[in-house]
């Protein structure tokens, strides 16, 4: 995915891409020296504008960031970013806005995995309690959800992993008070998988018979 960039204070491709985090790791003012540029506008055979193309490494976490830019080059011409690839990646609208802000702050603090952990089993918890599981534990609240078929035996097995992961920081674990970079980031990407699974798709089928109905989908 791409996010289209507002016109205001324009950027325009140059030797250093300025995020305010990485798309990748998420570290915070990444520094993004381009590594590659197309040089000349990239034709399309479908007639539609032609685009130039820059990439940019991040040296942090050496990931690639690629922006795509629009009208002339070099000089006074050098093209406008008008997308970045991939974008800064955000909570989806259709999740209820209490979870939306969690992982929205679990998205931005890979960088401190035990933050972030802690932001998306935040995140899950909302979530369940949006479902009606509002009593008792986290714990609890999974094997109920479990019980009444809302997730699957994975996804509460996953649940209390992320459930467990959170813990650890919180409650600062005398054994593991900390959780990894990649622990933190298979909790945040379980936290997305149940938003997308309890949320969003719900909300896209509803779209979707509504658009095909003429008629509010209950």
């Amino acid at each position: 995915m791409s996010t289209l960039l507002k016109h205001s204070g324009d950027q325009r491709i140059s030797d250093y891409l300025k995020l305010s985090r990485c798309p990748h790791c998420a570290v915070a003012q990444p520094l993004l020296p381009q590594v590659f540029h197309s040089g000349k506008a990239v034709t399309r055979g479908d007639g539609a504008a032609a685009s130039f193309w820059a990439v940019h490494a991040c040296t942090n976490c050496g990931s690639m960031v690629t922006a795509k830019g629009m009208s002339g080059w070099g000089g006074a011409g050098q093209p406008t970013i008008v997308a970045i690839f991939p974008d800064g990646t955000s909570a989806h609208q259709d999740l209820p806005e209490s979870a939306r802000i969690f992982l929205d702050q679990a998205y931005s603090s890979l960088d401190a995995p035990d933050a972030a952990a802690v932001m998306a089993g935040s995140a899950v918890d909302s979530m369940l309690k949006e479902m009606g599981l509002e009593t008792g534990s986290v714990y609890n609240r999974i094997n109920e959800a479990l019980a009444q078929n809302i997730i699957t035996q994975g996804m509460a097995d996953w649940a209390h992993s992320v459930r467990l992961g959170a813990n650890r920081p919180r409650h600062a674990d005398k054994d593991r008070p900390h959780v990894t970079q990649e622990e933190a980031r298979q909790s945040v990407e379980f936290a997305e998988a149940l938003g997308q699974f309890l949320f969003v798709l719900t909300a896209r089928i509803q779209r979707g018979l509504k658009d095909a109905t003429g008629d509010d989908a209950e």
